[in-house]
């Protein structure tokens, strides 16, 4: 996610953060840089004309701080007004009171509304509230199955109007039942079309009158750039929507219509889909999509992927052997344990760059291939459980045994072993700096 922007980004700030001392031309050129990137990325040209001039008037205007070099101190205030861009503080649905809240979910054909209705359904679900999802494009029979089917993965129920029927009264018939069924939330999935047209807007306009929703939501496919901005406006001019939804974000979209889909319509971006999954739908915080984007990680973002994919139980299993607490040995099953814990919250290449300044670091073979996860689980599994559990008893017949139930060479199996070996002798260190630190009040691992 922003990547690409991400990079050139970087490399434009650098001349001006390695710099002791900046004068206006020195900022005004570094600042043209930028601007160059920028468009680039697709991000509409009034608002990287008034984004610039904000970054200029501040950085010629503010007084330099003795504690911070010149260079950072643009890179903040470059951060702050990315930030701006986003919107004003993290996005919230309104959705509350003692009957059911809508949210209208629209947007044309193909642009992931429906599926990214459901992944909102589990996002809210797993907030306390409790949702139901309404079939309202009538149009296409595989959006009704498509939505049955997600809600029944996310574990939600659906109300689903018939093949060609009127749209307008399955939503006014799906309210009735959410409020009757004691429902918090009703997300309503609307028709799309390849474009816009006067009879979606006519469809989408009475569903909105028959429905009073409390938020409609605009779903945006980022990977089609500055068209998906005119297309947020003329919904915005026919609906009046209250928020954007970008997906595909995890794709090779430049990031320009992220950056100006708000300061063009003047409505935040609430959510942004990072990937296929059905819990891969994150808030769209100003502060730390602004962090990503320059390189500084996200580490909330971390935490919240953590608490979403890890079992809690496991986890603190896996903390009470890694510590050596307990009595336990941390074994290769644990390993795998863990390694699939770690698979659920994502792309190890996207986990990466949500740790501050590990998105900078060059990954040994270039990248991290998701085969390789594949490879050393297949490694594992081959082993008995006593190997698992001891594997100083892997001599060379029980490798090759190995080897040849995983279908992978004897010297992947010789590797993973040595990375667990190097893995329990670094526990063993951070046991410990631990050991040493009790005692200490106030120290994380102080006692």
């Amino acid at each position: 996610m922003f990547d690409e922007l991400g990079s050139r980004l970087d490399a434009a700030l650098k001349k001006l953060r390695e710099r002791g001392v900046l004068t206006e031309p020195m900022i005004k050129d570094g600042l043209r840089e930028v601007r160059r990137v920028l468009l680039e990325a697709d991000v509409n040209f009034q608002v990287t004309r008034d984004f610039l001039e904000r970054v200029q008037q501040r950085a010629l205007g503010e007084a330099v701080l003795k504690a911070v070099s010149p260079g950072q101190q643009i890179v903040k205030i470059v951060h702050d007004e990315l930030a701006r861009l986003f919107g004003e503080g993290r996005p919230t649905l309104a959705v509350h009171g003692t009957r059911a809240s809508v949210v209208l979910m629209v947007g044309l054909q193909g642009s992931g509304k429906t599926t990214t209705a459901a992944k909102l359904a589990r996002r809210i679900g797993r907030g306390g509230a409790k949702p139901m999802l309404a079939a309202c494009d009538l149009q296409r029979p595989a959006a009704i199955d498509q939505l049955r089917t997600l809600g029944g993965q996310v574990g939600v129920p659906v109300v689903a109007g018939e093949f060609g029927a009127d749209p307008v009264a399955a939503a006014r018939r799906a309210k009735d039942e959410a409020n009757a069924g004691g429902f918090s939330v009703l997300i309503v999935d609307t028709a799309g079309r390849l474009q816009i047209d006067d009879r979606l807007m006519e469809e989408l306009t009475a569903i909105k009158k028959a429905v009073e929703p409390s938020e409609i939501l605009f779903v945006a496919d980022a990977m089609t750039g500055q068209e998906a901005v005119t297309i947020a406006q003329g919904f915005d001019q026919a609906l009046g929507i209250t928020g954007v939804i970008m997906t595909k974000m995890d794709g090779d979209a430049r990031g320009g219509a992220a950056l100006s889909i708000r300061g063009v319509t003047g409505k935040p971006i609430k959510f942004i889909g990072v990937g296929e999954g059905m819990d891969d739908l994150e808030p769209a915080d100003p502060e730390r999509l602004a962090g990503r984007i320059l390189q500084m990680g996200d580490v909330v973002g971390l935490v919240e992927r953590a608490q979403v994919a890890m079992d809690q139980e496991e986890q603190a299993k896996l903390e009470a052997k890694m510590l050596g607490k307990g009595g336990g040995r941390f074994t290769l099953e644990d390993f795998l344990v863990a390694m699939r814990q770690v698979q659920r919250m994502g792309p190890l290449e996207q986990l990466l760059k949500m740790i501050p300044g590990a998105g900078k670091l060059k990954i040994p073979g270039g990248s991290v291939d998701p085969k390789r996860f594949k490879h050393v689980e297949a490694i594992i599994l081959s082993m008995t459980p006593e190997e698992r559990r001891k594997p100083d008893l892997l001599n060379s017949s029980r490798k090759m045994r190995v080897a040849k139930g995983s279908g992978r060479p004897v010297a992947e199996v010789n590797r993973l072993l040595k990375q667990f070996k190097e893995m329990e002798a670094f526990m063993k260190q951070m046991r410990g700096m631990m050991g040493g630190m009790k005692g200490m009040k106030g120290l994380p691992f102080g006692s």
